[in-house]
Order: structure tokens, then C-alpha cells, then sequence
């Protein structure tokens, strides 16, 4: 299941990228600007999250045997930042593509991120005795929002 997520995730990103542009909406240039701006930013968060965790870094959606928990960086404010940096550059991807198959790809491309994170937290739930205490108080993609009492 683990390869399978990844080959989807990953398909699903270089159909966004591979799909023709659509006319679902008006594109332009402020159109074109703003999918690039979230396209760089979302890899920008995937490459600074990807070398926060050095030598937990997998592919994979199951932990390394000689990886730790990290929950320092960008990992204080989301468990998965980078599936927030895929989530990003997918939305910078529909922006600029405006098409039916770019919404049907970002929308899939959500979904087998949501599966892989609970794949994933399942297992280091299993591995890290203190993720069930992180999870609690950190955002699986976003920061969570504080409560006022």
C-alpha cells in the first residue's frame, strides 16, 4: 500500500503539471503569477521540510528503523509540512491550469494525501511512544488554530 500512495501522489503531481489549460475560469497574467507563487512556495516548504527531518527523510509513508520523531521546524506547526508543500504547488498547479481534469487531479491528489498522513500516523503512533501527544496539539497540514475558553 505504502508504494502505491507514493506512484499515485506522484502521478497525480505530473498529470497537474502535463494537463492542457482549461477555460473553467479566466487566466491571465495575475492568474499565471499567483499559481507560480504558490507552485514556488509549496516546493520551497516540501525541500525545507524534506531536510528537517535528515536522516528520517523516506519516500515511503512508513518510518526509517534508525529515524526519530521530529517535531522541531517546521514540524512544531504541522505534522506533514510536506504534504502542505504538495497541497500548495497543487493549488498553484489548478490555479494556473483552470481546467476540469486539473480540479479532478488536485481533488485526487488530496484524498491520497489524507490517506498516506493516516497511513503514516498510524505507524508512528506504533513506533514513537510521545506522536499520540504531538498529534494531539499539532495540525496534521495547517497549525491549528487556538481556542479561546
Amino acid at each position: 500500500m505504502a508504494w502505491a500512495l507514493v506512484v499515485a501522489q506522484f502521478g497525480l503531481l505530473l498529470l497537474l503539471v502535463l494537463l492542457p489549460t482549461g477555460s473553467l475560469w479566466a487566466t491571465g497574467v495575475l492568474t499565471w503569477v499567483l499559481g507560480g507563487v504558490l507552485v514556488i512556495t509549496g516546493i520551497s516548504l516540501v525541500a525545507i521540510a524534506g531536510f528537517g527531518l535528515g536522516r528520517s527523510l523516506t519516500p515511503l509513508p512508513i518510518p526509517k528503523s534508525d529515524g526519530e520523531l521530529v517535531t522541531d521546524g517546521l514540524y512544531r506547526f504541522a505534522r506533514h509540512p510536506i504534504y502542505t508543500g504538495v497541497l500548495i504547488t497543487a493549488c498553484g498547479l489548478l490555479l494556473a491550469g483552470a481546467s476540469l481534469g486539473h480540479l479532478f487531479a488536485a481533488a485526487a491528489l488530496s484524498v491520497v494525501l489524507v490517506t498516506k498522513a493516516h497511513f503514516e500516523e498510524k505507524l508512528l503512533a506504533q513506533r514513537y511512544s510521545t506522536y499520540g501527544a504531538y498529534a494531539r496539539v499539532t495540525g496534521r497540514f495547517f497549525p491549528r488554530l487556538p481556542l479561546r475558553a
